[in-house]
């Protein structure tokens, strides 16, 4: 099962930031995931958590797998939001966690990947329909299907985005 750009957005929430809420809350429809993201050096960030929580929870699918993941853990001696309290949030609003650096990509990987785990098994629980354009997801784009009609992996040599 493959995740295309266009079908499954990834929104990048920066907390506290006011002047990226209205664009969005477009992009929250027929979203499958996002990642909500606060800086661990600065208090206010996470302070906005459960603002921008309630907005997507508003505005998206209420299946929607959301990542919490508390930015700049190389700087973790100007820490101003301790790995314990971010771990609370995400458990008490039922959200996946961890810490990372896009400065020196700890970790940023492992969100994708483990949000894209969470999307798998809502859509192997029937949380999510995979079928239907309004989930997010769409199955097997840019792929092609093995004779057996079973997807392989391959890369299709025609259609998709290269061809």
């Amino acid at each position: 099962m493959f995740f295309s750009q266009e079908s499954f957005f990834w929104s990048l929430l920066q907390a506290g930031q006011e002047s990226f809420r209205s664009i969005t809350r477009s992009y929250y429809r027929g979203a499958a995931g996002a990642l909500l993201v606060y800086d661990i050096t600065r208090r206010e960030t996470f302070n906005h958590l459960s603002s921008w929580l309630e907005d997507a929870r508003q505005h998206a699918n209420p299946n929607m797998s959301i990542m919490l993941v508390g930015n700049k853990c190389d700087l973790a001696h100007r820490r101003a939001v301790s790995k314990e309290e971010g771990e609370q949030f995400a458990k008490e609003n039922g959200l996946l966690f961890l810490e990372a650096s896009a400065r020196t990509a700890q970790n940023v990987e492992e969100a994708f990947i483990k949000t894209a785990a969470k999307i798998l098994q809502n859509i192997q629980e029937g949380a999510l329909d995979a079928v239907n354009d309004q989930s997010g997801i769409k199955v097997g784009y840019g792929r092609s299907q093995g004779p057996s009609g079973a997807r392989d992996g391959t890369v299709s040599q025609r259609g998709g985005c290269c061809s």
